[in-house]
């Protein structure tokens, strides 16, 4: 327990449950890390490495990010150790929920997070027999398919179109660069040619494809929907690099949409882009972001540039119960407004501060989590 221990500090984790079920060799856990704003709320995610001490950053983040969007939950986040394409991967979830049975939907509600799919939600809620154990399914069943819809990576590009227009830079015509083709990579692509920004390069496992005159995202995002993380390697044209090196291909704005701990020190010295957007969760370390702060790189923070499927969620959690579909229409304007409002104020806040743009974001929500921590009691006021 002294690494579960080691874990807490003034803001949390309240609770931290880990279960495990012989049969199907489900291991996993849920962190509940401060419910001072509302209950907790937080994706869940597969993968074979998945540690008890991931699960609680990423819910660390859940809570900076409800706080920073002003939305009234409270961070939390669940974890599965195992493989999100194994063929016992339901059988997996259904036990992992029904472990969870007393903390569901009561303290936490299931989201999707990386390896899961709307689907998965479908079949939590099942397993539980309650619409309101878990959020991101099927519009079929009511409910917000958020990852299906794009509102994260549709997030992202608004938050770079709000920023570029505060630092002199026109995203019309802007080279960008999105490392990871998932939900939000591939969905942050689309949207970024919408806007009118030139695509010089993404990646996927299989390596980092790249055009300095441009990609076609039409044809590319035909070739994921069929061939998944193989696209990079299918399409025909553009040099496939080394994983990583779409990181310093030059460019006005990188995207890391994929995974965290990416952009290190070394990295952050060899970036091209005047703006850093962050799709993925914790993608710089903290060394990283002060070299780019100095460098005169803006950055926007995770749990401010990702924050649509929080967004999202917030309708998934209102429709959990409803006999009415939400509107993704009235979602994404949300999406929109909220996410390049916050933004603007994170990027004005760091200036004002003198501080980096992670710590400016995460002293805003850290304002609004102790102001309802002191009204409930929880600290001296």
């Amino acid at each position: 327990m002294s690494d579960v221990l080691s874990l807490m500090d003034q803001w949390g984790p309240e609770k931290v449950v880990s279960v495990s079920h012989t049969r199907t060799g489900m291991k996993g856990v849920l962190v509940i890390d401060n419910t001072a704003r509302g209950m907790g709320k937080g994706g869940t995610r597969m993968s074979p490495t998945v540690t008890t001490g991931e699960v609680a950053r990423l819910a660390r983040v859940m809570t900076w990010k409800w706080a920073a969007v002003d939305l009234f939950y409270g961070g939390a986040k669940a974890g599965i150790v195992g493989d999100p394409t194994g063929r016992d991967k339901e059988a997996v979830l259904r036990a992992f929920a029904r472990a969870l049975s007393n903390e569901v939907p009561a303290e936490y509600v299931f989201g999707l997070d990386m390896g899961l799919t709307e689907d998965d939600a479908a079949i939590i809620q099942d397993e539980l027999g309650d619409r309101g154990a878990a959020v991101g399914t099927d519009a079929v069943l009511g409910g917000v398919p958020y990852d299906r819809l794009g509102v994260t990576g549709y997030g992202v590009a608004e938050v770079a179109d709000a920023l570029a227009a505060r630092i002199g830079l026109t995203l019309d015509g802007a080279r960008v660069v999105v490392q990871g083709l998932g939900a939000v990579g591939s969905a942050a692509v689309r949207r970024f040619a919408e806007l009118g920004a030139t695509v010089v390069a993404v990646s996927s496992v299989h390596g980092a494809l790249c055009d300095p005159a441009g990609l076609d995202v039409e044809r590319l995002l035909r070739l994921h929907a069929e061939f998944g993380d193989l696209a990079v390697k299918e399409y025909a044209g553009g040099v496939v690099q080394a994983l990583g090196s779409e990181l310093v291909v030059p460019a006005e704005v990188l995207v890391p949409a994929a995974l965290q701990d990416v952009i290190d020190e070394g990295v952050a010295g060899r970036i091209t882009a005047r703006l850093v957007v962050e799709g993925a969760n914790l993608p710089t370390s903290p060394a990283a972001q002060r070299v780019l702060a100095e460098r005169g790189v803006v950055v926007v923070p995770d749990f401010i540039a990702n924050a649509g499927g929080v967004v999202a969620a917030g309708f998934a959690m209102d429709a959990r119960y409803s006999a009415f579909r939400p509107d993704a229409e009235v979602i994404r304007a949300s999406v929109s407004t909220k996410l390049r409002e916050n933004a603007v104020r994170v990027h004005e806040e760091s200036a004002r501060r003198g501080v980096t743009s992670h710590e400016a974001a995460r002293a805003l929500a850290q304002e609004r989590v102790l102001a309802a921590m002191r009204l409930k009691g929880r600290v001296a006021s």
